[in-house]
C-alpha cells in the first residue's frame, strides 16, 4: 500500500513508519505493483508503445507519462504526477531518479542511452551472479552485457546472490576488483541504492567466492521486462 504522510512524505505501509500516523491512501497493492511495471517498462525498455521518447540521458516528463498511462489504462483515470513521484521515492531499490518534472529509470535498460550518473564513492569490491555452467567462461573471457546495455554488479555479495537466485537457485558469486578496475580506466557509476554498472569486465578483475553468503527471497528482483 502507497500512503502520503503530511510531515513525513510518502511511504509503503499501513502508517507513517516516522510518526506512526494513518496517512493519506494513495494506492493499493495490486496497483502499486502493475503501476511500477509499467513505469519501469516505459522507461527502460519501451517508451513507444506509451507514445513517448526517452531523450538522450533516458528522461521523459512526468505529466506525459501520467497521461499516456491513464489513457492507455482508462481504471487509471485518477493518476497524477504526484502517484508516479510516489512511486520513483519509495522504491527500495533506487530504480528511478526524479529530477524536478522529469523521470528517468536509474539502471536496467535495453534502450541505448547515456547515463550520465556519479562515478565516486565506488567500494574497492562489487559483485556479479552467474550460474555454474556459466562459471568457467566468464572467468575466461570476462563479463559484458547480454540483455542489457551495461553489465549490472551488486554493493554485496548478499545482494549478488539475491540477484543471481532469479536465475539459478544456487548461483556463483564472482567478486570483481574495482580499484584495480578504475586504475585501468575502467568507468563504473553507481546506479540505485546496490546496483553499479559497468560497460565491460577482463577476466584478470574476477575472481570467484568460494562460498556464497545466504540471501532472502524477498530480496531477489524480478527486472525482466514487463508485458504491460
Amino acid at each position: 500500500m502507497l500512503k502520503e504522510c503530511e510531515q513525513h512524505g510518502y511511504f509503503r505501509a499501513e502508517n507513517c513508519p516516522v510518526c506512526g500516523q494513518n496517512g493519506r491512501f494513495l494506492m493499493n497493492d495490486r496497483e502499486l505493483d502493475h503501476l511500477g511495471r509499467i513505469l519501469t517498462g516505459v522507461l527502460r525498455h519501451f517508451p513507444d508503445r506509451y507514445g513517448l521518447e526517452v531523450d538522450a540521458h533516458g528522461w521523459i516528463e512526468l505529466p506525459k507519462i501520467a497521461r499516456a498511462i491513464s489513457h492507455r489504462h482508462p481504471s487509471y483515470h485518477w493518476l497524477r504526477v504526484h502517484h508516479l513521484v510516489a512511486i520513483a521515492e519509495t522504491d527500495a531499490k533506487g530504480r528511478y531518479e526524479v529530477r524536478e518534472d522529469r523521470v528517468r529509470a536509474t539502471y536496467g535498460h535495453t534502450l541505448e542511452i547515456d547515463l550520465d550518473l556519479p562515478t565516486d564513492d565506488i567500494p574497492d569490491h562489487l559483485y556479479y551472479p552467474v550460474t555454474p555452467d556459466e562459471a568457467t567462461i566468464v572467468l575466461e573471457v570476462g563479463l559484458r552485457p547480454s540483455d542489457r546495455r551495461k553489465v549490472h554488479l551488486s554493493k554485496t555479495a548478499a545482494d549478488a546472490t539475491s540477484a543471481g537466485k532469479v536465475r539459478t537457485p544456487e548461483p556463483i558469486i564472482l567478486e570483481v576488483d574495482t580499484q584495480k578496475a578504475r586504475e585501468q580506466g575502467i568507468v563504473i557509476m553507481r546506479a540505485g541504492k546496490t546496483v553499479y554498472l559497468v560497460d565491460q569486465v577482463p577476466a584478470e578483475l574476477l575472481r570467484r567466492l568460494e562460498a556464497a553468503p545466504d540471501a532472502s527471497p524477498a530480496e531477489a528482483p524480478t527486472e525482466s521486462p514487463p508485458d504491460v
